[in-house]
């Protein structure tokens, strides 16, 4: 199994980014996918689901209306638009396996994580 993100970078608050995770070695088609992050000093924060089929989708409240998720089941990749983005959105964001509103604690818990990919909003 394989999750493995891009598109992180730094960009100055009010700018977009779009994170893309490339998925191998499981059924992509089978699985929710979601964005958790974790800001420098704090735990792993659930962002965002979409179901199997992309007809559904769920946000934190912290992102709600200014980031947008979205998967492409013929390229096994899920991708996370990020607009308007501001100074507490700066994380490590990962790509992961797990279910809409995940509260775990630790990656080793549940599901399949990618290794991340940083964003950074500051001017």
């Amino acid at each position: 199994v394989q999750l493995v993100e891009s598109g992180g970078g730094l960009v100055q608050p009010g700018g977009s980014l779009r994170l893309s995770c490339a998925a191998s070695g499981f059924t992509f088609s089978s699985y929710y996918m979601s964005w958790v992050r974790q800001a420098p000093g704090k735990g792993l924060e659930w962002v965002s689901s979409v179901y199997s089929d992309g007809r559904a989708t769920f946000y934190a409240d912290s992102v709600k209306g200014r980031f947008t998720i979205s998967r492409d089941n013929a390229k096994n990749t899920v991708y996370l638009q990020m607009n308007s983005l501001k100074s507490e959105d700066t994380a490590l964001y990962y790509c992961a396996t797990v279910l809409p509103y995940w509260t775990g604690q630790s990656k080793d818990e549940y599901g399949y994580w990618g290794q991340g990919t940083q964003v950074t909003v500051s001017s």
